[in-house]
């Protein structure tokens, strides 16, 4: 009998993420999806019928462990898949603290704590942590220096990470997605005061392609970048 693959999955309720997750739930692998509470836990778990979950909030990454330390986790991890994120837009000279923090510890701490937490599982099966990162991950606009730093921070997470499991036989991805149709665009559209049209921008399932093939690569290689840009605009 064929194993079939567990990966551990932020961001599964929404846009990419739970694209993704329904990819690899129809295929039958085995998925352990985070929640930030219980009550969402339910719905994901209603959502993709035999996937597990795990209680814990990217917002609190220095509570993660404790969180995890009164549940089961899986004793195999063959991905780990960062994908939830947050963004709050605003120049340098109006963003607090609070807000800098905000997606700091979700985009990016929470994201390093988690690695941590499931790096043994992954040394053990020799398996793959990917990032979906972004195009501000690689260049930052006016307007975006707080999300921007987040996600450039987690390019310098996973290279660092890459060289360090290399010799584990841990495989370290990241993946840049242009603007993307999902409910987070649709929220830094309004923020930047722009008329949404989500035809304007990749498809998640056009994302979701992109990071399984990167998981299925054969073990003879390894996909260290991607960079996925809309193929089109309507205006």
């Amino acid at each position: 009998m064929v194993r079939m693959a567990t990966h551990v999955i932020t961001g599964a309720g929404s846009g990419i993420g739970a694209a993704v997750a329904r990819r690899l739930h129809a295929r039958g692998d085995e998925l352990v999806l985070l929640a930030r509470d219980a009550g969402r836990a339910k719905e994901l778990a209603a959502e993709l019928p035999g996937a597990r979950t795990l209680v814990g909030d990217l917002a609190e990454p220095e509570r993660l462990s404790w969180a995890f330390s009164h549940q089961s986790v899986p004793e195999r991890v063959d991905s780990l898949l960062h994908i939830a994120g947050i963004v709050d837009l605003g120049e340098v000279g109006e963003l607090t603290p609070k807000v800098w923090r905000a997606q700091l510890d979700v985009n990016l701490v929470a994201p390093a704590e988690l690695t941590r937490h499931f790096l043994p599982q992954l040394r053990l099966s020799q398996g793959q942590v990917l990032f979906v990162n972004s195009g501000a991950g690689l260049r930052a606009s006016a307007g975006w220096s707080a999300y921007a730093a987040s996600k450039h921070g987690l390019k310098a997470l996973a290279d660092s990470l890459r060289q360090e499991e290399q010799a584990n036989g841990v495989r370290v991805t990241s993946v840049y997605p242009g603007r993307t149709a999902s409910p987070m665009q649709l929220k830094v559209h309004q923020q930047e005061g722009k008329e949404y049209d989500a035809a304007d921008w990749i498809d998640p399932e056009s994302v979701a392609t992109t990071v399984l093939t990167a998981l299925d690569l054969p073990r003879d290689a390894a996909v260290h970048d991607l960079t996925v840009r809309p193929g089109r605009r309507s205006r």
